[in-house]
Formats: C-alpha cells, structure tokens, sequence
C-alpha cells in the first residue's frame, strides 16, 4: 500500500484552488475536501457586511476545515484540500482586521480558538501556493465561474489579500513546520490540456 500523503492548496480568490484539487483528486484518486463555501450560512452576509460579519465568517470557516483535518486522518487514502487551514488565521484574519472589519478582541479571540482547535491535528505532507500576479487574471476567473456573493470583490481587495501572501510560504515552513512549494497558475494554464500534465508532472516530481 502507498503511503498516504495530505496536500492542501493555497493561494488568493480566483488562483484555481478547487480546479487544482479535482485535478489531483481525479488523476491521482486523492479524497478531496472542498473548501465550504456552498453551503457556507453567512457568505452572503460578508460580502455585503463584512465588518458586521467578517469574524462569524472567521469562526465557520475555521471550524469546518477543522473538521475536515480530523476527517482527513480517518481516511486511509491520500487526500487533497481545497483550501489550507493555515489560510484563516495567517491571511483572512489578520487581513480583515487590518482593514477594520475585525476588531482587536475579535482577532484575539479567534486565535484562541484556533490555538485550541488546531492541538493535534493532521498537518498536510505538502502545502502548494498557487501564484497569480495578475489581478485582471483573477478578477476574470472570479467572473467566469460566476459564484453571486464573489462578483462586487475589488481589484483593491484582491490586491491586499495578495500581498498578505508574500510572506505565507515562511510563515508556513518556521511557525506551522510544513513544506510549500509555488506553482504559478498564469504561466501554466491548469484549464488546459498541456497545463494539466504540466502541473500533475510537477506534483509527482515533488511528491517522489
């Protein structure tokens, strides 16, 4: 039997995480763990308030994808996830607190409980970082796809969310102690052919 192994992507809105993820979990029979943001009960909300909602959003986001680790590690197969756990606390929390949606007690608060939440959970063999430098290449992909709560996201927004990202390859590897590797989703077209064997050939390459 293959070793297990538990990938988690990265990276901002638009990047192509879930595509990414079904590639893996398609070509290499990878459970995959969507990031919850279908059945998310306060998505709406956000978009249209988020210094009323930012922290509620906070909290259901992280206690799903805690939910999604403690699956993970029941689960004898290898298994990818759409979005990283460690997105939460060291991107969205910090960034939304920056802008003023989080106040300081709610920032405080929520790294208590991810503190609390994140003891002794599975931590992911590998953690990709999908790069997209071009912002007009996101705010396209987040048209396409044509999720309603997404379409009023800035071009600002997604460029703080973007800088936010610069340092969480070393934040990841010295806090978090998890291997990340970059893959630049402009360059190598994933909804292509030829992108396609590209990533999944720089996956195994990684993974071997």
């Amino acid at each position: 039997m293959e070793k297990k192994v538990f990938i988690a992507f990265a990276g901002n809105i638009g990047s192509g995480k879930t595509t990414a993820a079904k590639i893996l979990s398609q070509n290499l029979g990878y459970e995959l763990f969507d990031e919850p943001v279908i059945d998310n009960r306060f998505l709406k909300e956000y978009y249209a308030d988020m210094s009323r909602w930012s922290f509620t959003l906070q909290m259901e986001f992280l206690i799903r994808r805690v939910e999604h680790h403690k699956l993970i590690d029941t689960v004898k197969k290898s298994c990818v996830q759409d979005r990283s756990l460690y997105e939460d606390p060291e991107i969205f929390a910090k960034y939304l607190h920056g802008l003023g949606h989080m106040t300081d007690n709610e920032l405080n608060l929520y790294f208590e409980y991810f503190d609390r939440l994140n003891r002794n959970l599975i931590k992911p063999d590998l953690i990709i970082l999908l790069q997209v430098d071009c912002v007009d290449t996101l705010i396209k992909r987040i048209r396409t796809r044509g999720r309603k709560e997404e379409q009023n996201i800035t071009r600002a927004f997604l460029e703080g969310l973007g800088g936010y990202y610069v340092g969480f390859k070393h934040v990841c590897e010295k806090k978090y102690n998890i291997d990340v590797m970059h893959y630049d989703t402009c360059k190598s077209d994933l909804w292509s052919k030829a992108g396609k064997e590209d990533f999944l050939t720089v996956i195994k390459s990684k993974l071997t």
